[in-house]
């Protein structure tokens, strides 16, 4: 059970990422450091914060506290990535700490206790809280570049208004085992 989670789990990480980068992609490098006021974080805001949470997290993940004291959470929401260069290597760099940690776990190891700002979690709930993290600010990284692009926005799921078209596509193949995101691409 233990090796299908983490193989399953890393797809998951695997397929938001990816939605991060289609997103990336679609934006001018000017546009990944568009705010909408003062008060709300740019892509690249996001990126940094997230580089910096998955290299604190995940660095030394079955031997450390998540939250490291050379992690400096408060400049991640300031503008200290300055190009597309900089925030890709942050984006890669955060998701190799992860994958590479995540490459480390088995049966022996996955039934550990790891603390995160001195709170226990077990390596699952860590991961999973991990997950859920990331996935809500991939989110918000896709819809700042909905907003950006505006009717020029190619969607990375199902397009509105194709639902029935999809669906229509997904039956006809018979029922069959694959994760979601393979759906998605």
């Amino acid at each position: 059970m233990e090796i299908a989670y983490l193989t399953s789990i890393t797809k998951e990480f695997e397929y938001y990422k990816t939605v991060g980068e289609r997103t990336f992609e679609q934006l001018e490098e000017k546009e990944l450091f568009w705010h909408y006021n003062d008060t709300s974080n740019s892509i690249a805001i996001i990126v940094n914060h997230l580089w910096g949470n998955m290299k604190s997290r995940w660095t030394n993940f079955l031997t450390e506290d998540g939250e490291k004291s050379w992690r400096n959470r408060d400049l991640e929401f300031e503008s200290v990535t300055k190009t597309r260069e900089e925030l890709l290597y942050q984006w890669n760099d955060g998701w190799n700490c992860l994958f590479d940690a995540l490459q480390q776990l088995n049966e022996t190891n996955i039934a550990s206790e790891i603390y995160i700002r001195n709170q226990a979690h077990s390596v699952p709930e860590a991961i999973n809280r991990q997950l859920g993290h990331y996935t809500y600010h991939i989110g918000q990284i896709v819809y700042i570049g909905q907003m950006i692009k505006g009717e020029a926005w190619q969607s990375l799921t199902i397009p509105k208004g194709k639902s029935s078209e999809f669906n229509q596509t997904k039956f006809s193949k018979g029922k069959h085992r694959g994760h979601f995101s393979d759906d998605l691409t």
